[in-house]
């Protein structure tokens, strides 16, 4: 019978006013070589209203594309319900966080991520100031 453990990790990254976009994908593989699970799955969440995780080709014109498809479909120009309530200007960064979510669940398959060969794992940052954003990682898995 086959091992199941289950490991829990937090990682921090300081990030840049938004939309600042950072690879995790070389931090969760060390992670998942340090619990020597052979097969299972990483949940990633990053914690925050105005934070995401997604995966995307971690390529300068890829990122520059989505930095202005969000930018595009919640501008920080609009007039936001939030912005009355708060007055802090950030009520776009809460609507693209919203759109791209929160958490992800990747495959793990003999000791790797899972992933495409051009796909890698990034967080971002929508928020209107910098912030270090943390993301809480769970590894299910056998042994």
């Amino acid at each position: 019978m086959d091992n199941i453990i289950i490991k829990f990790h937090t990682l921090h990254a300081q990030m840049d006013t938004g939309i600042d976009i950072v690879n995790i994908s070389d931090e969760l593989s060390s992670l998942i070589q340090k619990t020597n699970i052979v097969n299972g799955t990483l949940n990633a969440t990053c914690a925050g209203s105005t934070g995401s995780i997604t995966t995307i080709e971690f390529e300068s014109g890829v990122i520059k594309d989505l930095k202005h498809i969000l930018s595009g479909i919640a501008p920080p120009s609009l007039d936001y319900e939030h912005e009355k309530a708060w007055h802090d200007g950030n009520g776009h960064s809460h609507i693209q966080a919203a759109l791209m979510g929160p958490s992800i669940a990747l495959p793990i398959r003999d000791r790797q991520l899972s992933l495409g060969t051009w796909q890698q794992v990034v967080i971002i940052n929508h928020d209107n100031k910098a912030r270090k954003r943390v993301v809480e990682v769970t590894i299910i898995g056998i042994i």
